[in-house]
């Protein structure tokens, strides 16, 4: 199974952290899943440091695919295509993180893993 990690789950997987569902880490572990990054959650986590909103993520983007690597997931860019459907998405959410990874999900036609309910509205199949 293809999936596209949401930021906080990128951020949790990290830290191995007890939010993650029973099935989020099970997905996460089965290596014959192809587990994905977008940019985006660089250029969200990278942004968020620089604010000082995330004071753990300093070491992460010091080597951001080093960590990628580590943990055994690929990235995925961002294409022309997704950033043109990105800013089509219709609806009110203003988060441009959140808007790249629906696009990505919808375009890649790939379930994103994250427990934010905003996806379910943009018909992007969630899992958690």
């Amino acid at each position: 199974m293809r999936l596209l990690l949401d930021t906080h789950t990128l951020l949790w997987a990290f830290n191995g952290s007890s939010s993650l569902s029973t099935r989020a880490r099970r997905l996460l572990e089965d290596g014959a899943n192809e587990i994905l990054v977008s940019a985006v959650s660089a250029w969200e986590i990278a942004t968020k440091v620089r604010l000082g909103k995330l004071a753990t993520g300093e070491d992460l983007i010091s080597d951001f695919s080093f960590y990628l690597a580590q943990l055994g997931v690929d990235s995925l860019p961002i294409s022309i295509e997704h950033a043109l459907r990105a800013g089509r998405l219709p609806g009110e959410h203003r988060d441009p993180f959140d808007r790249m990874l629906i696009a990505q999900a919808q375009a890649e036609d790939i379930p994103i893993l994250s427990n934010d309910r905003i996806f379910d509205e943009y018909h992007v199949q969630r899992v958690w």
